[in-house]
């Protein structure tokens, strides 16, 4: 992978999908790297951090944020109030959220019909959900 690590590790994905998007990045010759910020978007009375967010991925090359979300509505929406908090934090900050939609349609595009079920829509059983 052509990630750029902060040690010699290689990254530990989330979830198969976020795996599979560092190879199309790859492919591309795109510099990425994963998780490598998580931004305070919640604190308590006391100033003491309570809730953050953590984009999946970092192009440095384009100053853009990745964040992949593949999991049910109910979490999307969870996502979606904290990338909203986040944008309203840090507006000098550029975010794409690729929803699950968007990565099928990737998925297609590349031939990779295995992280399709039999209607079409992703198979989400690969990996950890977050």
């Amino acid at each position: 992978m052509a990630a750029i690590l902060t040690d010699d590790a290689p990254p530990r994905f989330a979830h198969h999908s976020e795996e599979e998007l560092a190879r199309i990045l790859d492919y591309y010759q795109i510099r990425w790297r994963y998780e490598p910020d998580t931004f305070p978007i919640s604190w308590n009375a006391t100033g003491v951090v309570v809730e953050s967010f953590a984009p999946d991925f970092y192009l440095p090359d384009l100053g853009l944020y990745l964040e992949l979300t593949t999991l049910r509505q109910s979490l999307v929406r969870r996502k979606n109030r904290k990338l909203r908090l986040m944008r309203q934090l840090y507006p000098e900050l550029r975010v794409k959220l690729f929803y699950a939609r968007d990565f099928q349609a990737l998925m297609v595009k590349y031939g990779r019909i295995d992280f399709l079920t039999d209607d079409g829509t992703l198979a989400l059983s690969a990996g950890t959900a977050r």
